[in-house]
């Protein structure tokens, strides 16, 4: 059924640690990366966890790794580029085993004022494509809406009713 090609491609190859490591660093420094995923990588290329250990701490050293910097980086560009709210954010960063202070400060980097000049142009641009002619059914469909992109559900029907007001 299968060809030794097809066999040979699902066995993963196995790398040094001094291999490891030289393509680790160009993993990293192609963008900022998350310490599980750079693990996970590692454990890929068949390392023991005590080599896993030594190359993670090598990488830290030399400012390959640093996870506060991928905090901000991960947060603000999921903002700018897929608009997701700080709530969704925050589960994703917790999920890829960041500190809450390193959350906290990825957080950090999206400004106030563009924040809610985003959550309102979501709202707007969704009210905008609703073919929904009941009025509360059109907002609940806007706010579940805006909401499943990780905005807080208080600011959300506070922003959907100021904006969606008969």
């Amino acid at each position: 059924m299968f060809n030794d090609q097809d066999q040979e491609s699902r066995i993963k190859k196995k790398y040094s640690p001094a291999e490891s490591l030289a393509r680790i660093q160009r993993y990293c420094a192609y963008q900022e990366r998350s310490h599980k995923e750079v693990k996970n990588k590692l454990f890929d290329y068949g390392l023991y966890s005590t080599q896993v250990d030594e190359i993670i701490s090598q990488l830290i050293t030399d400012g390959f790794l640093n996870e506060e910097r991928f905090a901000k980086a991960y947060a603000g560009g999921k903002f700018r580029i897929k608009k997701w709210g700080r709530v969704k954010i925050k589960h994703e960063l917790k999920a890829l085993g960041l500190t809450k202070n390193c959350i906290q400060r990825g957080l950090n980097e999206i400004e106030s004022s563009d924040y809610t000049k985003t959550l309102r142009a979501l709202i707007k641009k969704k009210a905008s494509e609703s073919k929904e002619s009941n009025p509360f059914k059109k907002r609940d469909k806007i706010a579940r809406f805006v909401i499943g992109k990780g905005y807080e559900a208080e600011l959300v029907w506070e922003y959907v009713r100021d904006i969606l007001a008969d």
